[in-house]
């Protein structure tokens, strides 16, 4: 079993007594269903699981389902006998948003409370924005991602006492030793290759096949791309197209999405392709990364919304796209091979895991800053940048940042593939597996 780090958020919330109704959030395929059944059959002794996109495919039951007595008639008609007391029965309504009035119920379900509750589903974000009475104060989201970087070090049984001990070496900014540091370097690259989505891991973990787990990286690409069609089939071609480019973006130099490549019509704009950004943003298979024009803390005030780069949601999913079986491309120190991107795409995805709202800053006589984050406890903007070669000292661009005092920013980092940890001119120079403590 894959060790998930929202297994104890989700216990934590069933067993405190909260009485909204957690609803877990995310892409297709990210383990969504599996670690909220591990953890309702572990907690609750009657636990029911009801897919609705079986049932809207299947029998129907819950189409027309408005009320908490038909819902309930609903449910004892397949699981009767396990409905009992609040304690110790948890209904999972899992793919929720097959049933957009739902959503509405679920403030009765609370009020009413007879039973506990949890949701899942593959694009609440998308469904969401479409439904027109949400139940405010009655439910908590939470979005889950692919396996972290962390959570990878779990599955390949890299220990917690040395998990403990990197934490400890960022706080205290000292260098592992060279055989930990080669052997997480090796695991990192294993990360670039395979990713985090849980069936890809396990499917590589069982097999060791590098082919079979590209196949399911294809299925999964396949998955994303049959959703966008499902939801909304005048422009999932354009969604298509949107969602094809992330890749192609990342090795240009700006990186950012350029309108005229996406249909190449004259006069169109990044507003024309709102909806389409929203849904690749809202249904989790693509990251956002936001231009601000001033880098200072709250990041948020100084966005500019219509300069946003995409990551694909899974440096696994990348690399199939980019490499296909050629392990040796990401898994060696190639000097042919730029793995910049895939570089990215991780921290990417590690840093969107840890909580962080993403940005970038690129300004014509400053440079570009791969990411900024908003560090909260020091009030201040932390500027970082992801460096996949040799060239780890050439950042001109964040010690810019650091010489403003008006930026306010204490601090930047750079990630490599370096042993050494270093503080320099205030550039932290930091290996790259400890982007899990950032």
């Amino acid at each position: 079993m894959l060790k998930r780090k929202i297994a104890s958020l989700i216990e934590d919330h069933l067993r405190s007594g909260d009485k909204r109704v957690l609803i877990i959030d995310g892409a297709r395929q990210v383990g969504k269903t599996y670690i909220v059944r591990e953890v309702g059959n572990r907690l609750f002794p009657n636990f029911i699981e009801i897919n609705m996109i079986v049932d809207r495919d299947g029998d129907g039951l819950f189409k027309d389902v408005h009320s908490v007595r038909d819902f309930l008639i609903a449910v004892s008609s397949l699981a009767g006998d396990l409905l009992d007391r609040k304690d110790n029965t948890l209904i999972f309504i899992d793919e929720i948003q097959a049933y957009p009035h739902l959503f509405s119920l679920l403030k009765f379900l609370v009020d009413d409370n007879r039973y506990t509750y949890i949701a899942s589903g593959s694009l609440l974000g998308v469904t969401l924005m479409k439904t027109p009475s949400l139940p405010v104060g009655y439910t908590r989201a939470e979005r889950m991602y692919p396996l972290d970087w962390e959570e990878f070090l779990w599955a390949n049984g890299y220990g917690q006492l040395a998990i403990d001990n990197l934490k400890e070496k960022f706080i205290t900014q000292e260098s592992l030793d060279e055989s930990q540091h080669t052997r997480l370097l090796s695991l990192f690259r294993q990360y670039l290759l395979i990713g985090g989505l849980p069936q890809a891991v396990a499917t590589f973990m069982e097999s060791l096949n590098i082919s079979r787990t590209r196949s399911i990286h294809k299925e999964i690409i396949d998955y994303y791309k049959a959703d966008a069609s499902q939801y909304d089939a005048k422009n999932r071609l354009v969604v298509h197209r949107i969602y094809d480019m992330i890749p192609s973006n990342m090795e240009n130099r700006k990186k950012r999405m350029v309108v005229k490549d996406i249909e190449d019509r004259k006069g169109r704009t990044n507003s024309d392709y709102m909806q389409e950004y929203e849904y690749l943003i809202c249904s989790g298979i693509a990251l956002n990364v936001q231009a601000v024009s001033n880098p200072s803390y709250p990041l948020r005030q100084s966005q500019v919304k219509n300069l946003v780069k995409f990551y694909l949601n899974d440096p696994g999913l990348l690399s199939y796209i980019l490499y296909a079986d050629n392990v040796k491309a990401v898994l060696t120190d190639e000097r042919s091979i730029n793995l910049g991107s895939l570089y990215e795409t991780a921290c990417a995805c590690c840093l969107a895991a840890n909580g962080h709202d993403l940005y970038y800053y690129d300004n014509r006589e400053k440079g570009e800053v791969d990411f900024l984050v908003d560090d909260c406890n020091e009030l201040a903007v932390l500027p970082l940048e992801i460096k996949s070669g040799r060239d780890y000292r050439i950042h001109s661009a964040i010690s810019r940042l650091i010489s403003n005092p008006g930026y306010n920013i204490r601090k930047g980092i750079v990630l490599s593939n370096e042993r050494v940890v270093e503080n320099r001119d205030g550039i932290l120079y930091l290996p790259i597996y400890h982007v899990m403590s950032i």
